[in-house]
């Protein structure tokens, strides 16, 4: 009796439907912020929806946050979220799970997103290429500080890439 063994190696391109995938995930929780809280604009929404899918695709998200701030700090409800490659499998989450009555009051709804060394080693041709596909303008500023903590509660997963979701909470 002989025996045989074999191993199999998967490799994925990671593809701009894969993008659009984990984009319109985020916009769902976008969504759910604003059927709670009143923010983003649906325009808004659909242009964080282009920029993620863009900045995803071209391999330069590190994380992006979008949510309330009082007093210059982050506060719940604010989302987070982390890009990353995935060495195998990886969940996809369904969209939503977002508290509602958490207390805005004198806050203002913001966003923030940071690049990852990908986006620094790139050209200036090459991120301004990227630039020009987003209709969002994106200024310096320093990333807020949280107010209370994050806790890692959904991830969206696509094409070997995943966005890992945090939510504030406070304390």
């Amino acid at each position: 009796m002989s025996s045989s063994s074999y191993s199999v190696s998967e490799s994925q391109t990671f593809t701009l439907t894969h993008a659009k995938h984990m984009a319109a995930k985020v916009a769902a929780d976008l969504m759910r912020l604003q059927r709670l809280y009143g923010k983003p604009s649906t325009q808004w929404i659909s242009d964080y929806e282009e920029e993620v899918t863009a900045f995803l695709k071209a391999g330069y998200l590190d994380t992006v946050t979008y949510g309330f701030k009082r007093d210059g700090k982050w506060i719940e409800p604010t989302l987070k979220y982390t890009a990353s490659e995935l060495s195998s499998g990886g969940v996809d989450d369904t969209p939503g799970r977002i508290r509602p009555n958490a207390d805005i009051t004198g806050a203002s709804f913001y966003s923030y997103m940071t690049y990852n060394d990908a986006w620094r080693n790139a050209s200036q041709t090459e991120r301004d290429a990227v630039k020009s596909q987003v209709p969002v303008s994106r200024g310096q500023a320093n990333e807020p500080e949280v107010n209370g903590y994050l806790t890692s509660d959904n991830a969206y997963s696509s094409g070997g890439h995943t966005l890992n979701r945090s939510t504030v909470r406070s304390y």
